[in-house]
């Protein structure tokens, strides 16, 4: 009798755990076809928070992604991962296929892709510091070519006299050659392996490692809007003018 009368509150039979599992299952299902749409449907690279917003509370959207990642692995279009944004992009072994002369950069000259290449390895770099690694003036002009391409970037100013103004890479520049980060980039012996590096490279010679997009090195502060307009670096009518 005493068994009849015994209290089961807060006890889960199996049907209800079944339930949740099910439930749990059903909104990551849904999460997972809301991410794969809204990356879809960007013409630029989605970020977790943006899908996160739009998803059932409490999905692990890191997994989600990670997931679909792992579906399109094989297919002719790679989910990949920029920082924390995703886009879809041809796969590489398949993109000779794809013509898209009409969006075509035009092409660097060989004074844009060293300053591009130290600005990639050695960011945050000021222009003087540019000048000093290169040996030779770089002109302002191969600084706008970079920037016009949307691989270039103003990210802050050194905390020293005259507060000269730090470059960077941009989201777009990993986007473009397929990093998550720009640490991602070729390594020494990498650089070597591919011909890029003479042989006769001076001892202790090393590969700087640049500071990730979002951090900032002790001695720089952020740019601001009106840094920029301090050094006429907007246009008229530049960011935040109506």
């Amino acid at each position: 009798m005493s068994d009849l009368g015994e209290d089961t509150t807060g006890l889960a039979p199996p049907e209800a755990e079944e339930q949740e599992a099910n439930a749990a299952e059903r909104h990551a299902a849904e999460a997972e076809r809301i991410a794969e749409a809204l990356i879809f449907a960007s013409a630029q690279p989605v970020s977790e928070s943006f899908i996160a917003e739009r998803v059932a509370k409490g999905v692990d959207i890191r997994a989600i992604l990670g997931r679909l990642k792992a579906f399109y692995a094989l297919r002719g279009v790679n989910l990949v991962q920029v920082g924390d944004y995703w886009a879809f992009r041809t796969a590489p072994d398949l993109s000779f296929f794809i013509r898209a002369d009409d969006t075509e950069f035009r092409k660097l000259s060989r004074a844009a892709l060293e300053v591009l290449a130290i600005i990639a390895y050695h960011q945050p770099v000021t222009r003087a510091e540019i000048e000093d690694i290169r040996g030779v003036q770089t002109s302002r002009g191969t600084l706008d070519v970079l920037m016009e391409a949307g691989w270039v970037r103003f990210r802050g100013r050194r905390r020293t006299p005259g507060r000269p103004v730090t470059l960077g890479t941009t989201r777009d520049f990993l986007d473009h050659f397929g990093l998550e980060d720009v640490r991602d980039l070729p390594g020494l012996e990498e650089l070597k392996g591919a011909g890029l590096l003479s042989g006769r490279i001076p001892p202790g010679f090393n590969i700087p490692v640049p500071l990730t997009q979002d951090d900032f090195a002790e001695d720089e502060d952020p740019i601001t809007q009106m840094d920029l307009e301090e050094l006429g670096l907007l246009p008229p009518g530049g960011p935040g003018d109506e």
